[in-house]
């Protein structure tokens, strides 16, 4: 299978999720994409949720690095900073994700890079936008949750604001940045122009809100959250998560006349549309009130026969039985030469109904700088002289990587 994006050199200055999980979007399709990491490593070689490493390998590195090579470069130094001008110069696509700004400052951002190569598509992933009263604020994903009103859809009256457990925005709008990365590459095949493309935490959070913030932007009323568990501020009843006599199982939507034959109850019958609206939590009362008197098993047996929609609530150790995942393909494992066993979430798209292949596994820190300044035209001895100075990061084929000692000092914070 050839990839989509044969062909297309990537230029990755990125770190935590959200820029490498774009630039893994990229390289999946088939793009060249070299992820240029400070010497030392980046930020997510040495955190992982529920720390989780595998020998000296993070978890959190491993599930955004695949289809990517690793250039250890010293950005301050003059000749890395060379070695950078001439992988920019034959590069088709920048992807960042630093403050607005910093790349400015140390002379590659978007203007300057364009000087050089006019064809490049520059993506610049932020928290908040590039610009604005708020656009050097550090963007995160769970901040983001918050201000952005998402966190104020969920949960029942009388509790917290509930925030999701998973990055869900970092990853949205790393996915619109590839989104339109690929859009300029096509604009670009037929004018010849680069292009700018910006993608933010903060409007990737309101894209996720698309229904519940229209309606409200048109008049709609949104309900306040809701006593009964309605899971939407929006949504007639029933609509959410419901116990069961032995755990709990998720309903949608479903008009009167369907409630009141799943549940054999005349009363659901009465309700209207608009019924289902006005009078929600009784609707919701009553369902739950039935479906706390029967297991699961006969409830998604009867609920099914019926034409409720309805599904478990999975933990992971069910869902990754569930058959569905392996017709998806939505766990790929590989071996990796220090990690060892991999399963991470693989490439979410099919394209002629096959799932993008693995063509490298995530990179040891540097691991391609020689390989990657040989094809810019530097020499052995210009690499060796390079190493000596700093300017590129050590063979780490004869130093090691020690996860501990070339951790980095800086803070999350300061480098977003």
């Amino acid at each position: 299978m050839n990839g989509m994006l044969d062909g297309i050199k990537v230029v990755s200055f990125t770190h935590y999720l959200q820029g490498p999980s774009c630039s893994q979007m990229l390289g999946d399709l088939g793009a060249d994409v070299v992820r240029v990491e400070p010497i030392g490593g980046s930020y997510e070689r040495f955190w992982s949720g529920a720390r989780t490493f595998l020998g000296e390998e993070s978890v959190f590195f491993l599930l955004a690095g695949r289809n990517q090579r690793s250039a250890e470069i010293n950005l301050r130094d003059p000749d890395g900073e060379e070695a950078l001008w001439r992988m920019l110069k034959a590069a088709d696509v920048v992807v960042e994700n630093f403050r607005p700004g910093v790349l400015e400052r140390r002379g590659f951002g978007y203007e300057a890079v364009k000087a050089r190569n006019p064809g490049i598509v520059y993506c610049s992933l932020t928290g908040f936008g590039p610009t604005g009263p708020l656009s050097s604020r550090p963007g995160q994903d769970l901040l983001m949750q918050s201000f952005s009103g998402l966190a104020s859809l969920s949960g029942r009256a009388g509790d917290p604001p509930v925030l999701v457990g998973s990055a869900i925005v970092d990853e949205h709008s790393a996915v619109l940045g590839a989104m339109g990365i690929c859009a300029a590459l096509v604009r670009r095949s037929r004018t010849g122009e680069g292009a700018k493309v910006d993608s933010n935490l903060l409007s990737a959070a309101m894209d996720l809100q698309l229904e519940p913030l229209n309606c409200h932007l048109n008049g709609g009323e949104l309900w306040p959250r809701s006593a009964s568990g309605i899971s939407s501020r929006f949504h007639q009843a029933p609509y959410g998560v419901f116990e069961t006599s032995d755990g709990w199982l998720t309903l949608s939507l479903a008009d009167g006349r369907t409630l009141a034959r799943a549940f054999d109850d005349p009363r659901l019958a009465e309700f209207s549309r608009d019924d289902q609206f006005d009078r929600r939590e009784e609707v919701n009362e009553i369902i739950g009130a039935h479906m706390r008197t029967n297991t699961i098993a006969h409830w998604r047996e009867r609920l099914d026969e019926i034409g409720v929609w309805n599904a478990p609530v999975n933990e992971y150790p069910e869902l990754l039985e569930e058959p569905q995942l392996v017709a998806n393909e939505t766990v790929l494992s590989f071996e990796h030469p220090s990690a060892g066993t991999v399963r991470v979430v693989n490439h979410p798209v099919k394209y002629d109904g096959r799932t993008p292949p693995l063509r490298r596994v995530p990179p040891t820190v540097g691991q391609h700088t020689d390989e990657v300044l040989r094809e810019l035209g530097y020499t052995d001895a210009d690499i060796a002289r390079m190493r000596e100075s700093g300017s590129v990061g050590p063979d780490r084929a004869v130093v090691g990587f020690d996860r501990e000692k070339s951790a980095p000092e800086s803070s999350y914070s300061a480098k977003r």
